[in-house]
């Protein structure tokens, strides 16, 4: 911090509120140096991409003196509360968290006067800092992201919570049990830098092919990039168009089958769909060469010929989830530019098409980055699992590290059984020329959205071409694929669009399963609205998006036949039972 700022804070202050004044150059200094070691630290060292080196930028001397001013008169009321407090008065200041914020909603932050300081304390820090970083004088919006991104990574890191000795839930649970869950906490930790990642569920509990991605099915094709699935089906009739589903290359399919209460394949195949699916392979070392057309020609193209093939169906339905409705839009569009039309309705959850705004994710991506990951992978080589969920992970910090450091470190908690967490932890890592490709192309320039700007598989792609009906799928909370940039792709399809959005983030909003008729969802049919507009006009409607898209599919099955007897056919018999070999390998 300048000279200037230091000696223009501090003349108007009154000596009593002198150690308030230094708490708030404590935070702006420790704030600095935090900067300059942010990318070193092990979850943004060990990321798909590097998180740029930050400087600590200037506030204006007047702005700065005014919020040293706030901040010394709320922590005055906040002592003068907790004294009220003591003396048996009602507080008449309070600092709350968030809402949503669960690191401070156990009893013991509030029964304990020392503690519920702390809490407080620590929540009026927070604010300042926001505040700093709202005033700091920044060349771009997309620097002063950067600047709040990093400020979250810096008071979540430093939380009162995570810390034996400011947490109560810690001293609480030491008396309780004897001290049993400091060496409990102490093993969970060396068990946890033993596998080099934080346990978030008892994996234990968990097997692929055993109570996870169960739906009885077959392997009917494989090669060296996927294996297709076909599902048995639960119905006398069935769909005469197939359903295709492309889910994403980053992370297993099994979100989209992890047991059958929360099935969403088992619930396609009880609406009387026969499903095929893409179960990607994890690539290893010789996988390392593949390129995103890889992926369009041998991956998303083929898979739709098998489907063609085996059933006989010259158009079918097919269904992409994140980066796998990405693909395959984009391997559609390969396709319209040659003539070929094979799809006769389209369905994108949670998926980019126009890269403009991509939340957070962006900002790990600039050109130092990414010619930084050209040289090391993007001629061959893989971008590794664990770097993909250090990337995610700190996206969303408290939820996804530091519950975990204070579960199972403080109060040496055993983590619950949790389907989905056990999905999250099954990583998966990508091909360096793929993912080289895709950051650069999609996330940095934005190509896909421009007319025959990108050339795949030698053909100029225009989405424009793809005229067939979309079901476009987002969710409000995600944090992957931002809901208004998803809605975006209405201005690029021209077909028949139908967007809606559902309740909850990037996975929860996706597995919403019917039965459970929990949560809401949103409709409107003014696709001409900009995003804000049409969410401001919809109509919410209660209970899972599953039986929305259930009735507009019907439209699109070309009517009924009698179902398959058996999987495949005569030229595709099935290989082996699903899932097959190719979800099972765990990245190392």
């Amino acid at each position: 911090m300048s000279q200037s700022h230091e000696n223009g804070a501090s003349s108007f202050f009154h000596p009593m509120f002198q150690q308030v004044f230094e708490a708030s150059q404590s935070i702006i200094q420790g704030f600095a140096a935090f900067l300059q070691k942010l990318p070193q630290t092990p979850g943004f060292k060990s990321s798909a991409l590097p998180f740029p080196q930050l400087a600590l930028p200037s506030v204006p001397v007047e702005d700065l003196q005014e919020l040293q001013r706030e901040f010394m008169h709320q922590q005055g009321q906040l002592w003068q509360s907790m004294l009220a407090k003591s003396q048996g008065r009602e507080a008449t200041f309070r600092v709350e968290p968030e809402p949503g914020d669960r690191r401070f909603s156990a009893p013991e932050w509030g029964e304990s006067p020392v503690y519920d300081y702390i809490r407080q304390s620590y929540l009026l820090n927070v604010r300042f800092l926001k505040q700093f970083v709202e005033k700091a004088r920044v060349e771009d919006e997309r620097a002063r992201e950067k600047l709040r991104f990093a400020a979250r990574q810096y008071v979540d890191a430093f939380s009162p919570a995570n810390f034996a000795a400011t947490n109560p839930e810690f001293v609480r649970k030491a008396i309780e049990t004897n001290g049993q869950s400091i060496a409990q906490g102490i093993n969970n930790l060396i068990a946890d830098l033993g596998r080099g990642r934080i346990m978030m569920t008892d994996e234990s509990v968990f097997e692929v092919g055993k109570n996870l991605a169960v739906t009885e099915g077959a392997v009917v094709y494989e090669n060296d990039l996927f294996q297709l699935l076909q599902y048995k089906p639960l119905t006398e009739k069935v769909a005469k168009r197939p359903l295709l589903i492309v889910p994403p290359c980053i992370n297993k399919y099994y979100i989209l089958d992890l047991q059958p209460e929360n099935s969403w394949v088992r619930f396609l195949v009880q609406q009387g769909h026969t499903v095929f699916l893409i179960s990607w392979r994890n690539p290893g070392e010789e996988q390392g060469h593949l390129t995103w057309d890889d992926y369009l020609q041998d991956g998303v193209i083929n898979s739709i010929g098998v489907v063609q093939e085996i059933t006989g169906q010259k158009e079918i339905n097919a269904l992409g989830f994140c980066i796998g409705g990405t693909l395959l839009a984009s391997a559609l569009a390969v396709l319209a530019a040659k003539g070929k039309k094979p799809v006769a309705s389209l369905t994108l959850l949670t998926t980019f098409l126009d890269f403009s705004d991509t939340g957070e994710i962006g900002l790990f991506i600039d050109e130092a980055s990414l010619d930084k990951q050209d040289e090391t992978i993007g001629q061959g080589g893989l971008l590794k699992a664990q770097e993909l969920q250090s990337t995610f992970s700190v996206l969303r910090p408290n939820d996804l590290i530091w519950n975990y450091v204070t579960n199972n470190y403080l109060k040496g908690q055993k983590p619950q059984a949790f389907d989905l967490l056990y999905w999250n932890s099954d990583s998966t890592g990508l091909p360096g020329p793929f993912a080289c490709w895709y950051m650069r192309k999609m996330y940095h320039e934005n190509s896909l959205k421009a007319p025959n700007k990108l050339t795949m598989c030698g053909a100029k792609v225009d989405l424009g071409r793809l005229d067939m009906p979309v079901y476009l799928f987002a969710a409000r909370e995600d944090h992957i694929v931002p809901w208004h940039s998803s809605y975006l792709s209405t201005r690029l399809l021209s077909g028949k669009r139908r967007f809606v959005l559902g309740a909850s983030g990037h996975i929860a909003g996706v597995i919403n399963p019917a039965a459970k008729n929990r949560r809401s969802y949103w409709t409107n049919e003014n696709l001409e609205a900009d995003a804000k507009e049409w969410f401001a006009t919809a109509e919410e409607r209660p209970g899972s998006w599953w039986n929305d898209w259930a009735a507009w599919a019907k439209e699109f099955s070309g009517g009924e036949i009698a179902a398959p007897k058996a999987l495949g056919s005569e030229q595709r018999k099935p290989i082996e039972p699903a899932p097959g070999r190719y979800v099972k390998v765990r990245a190392v």
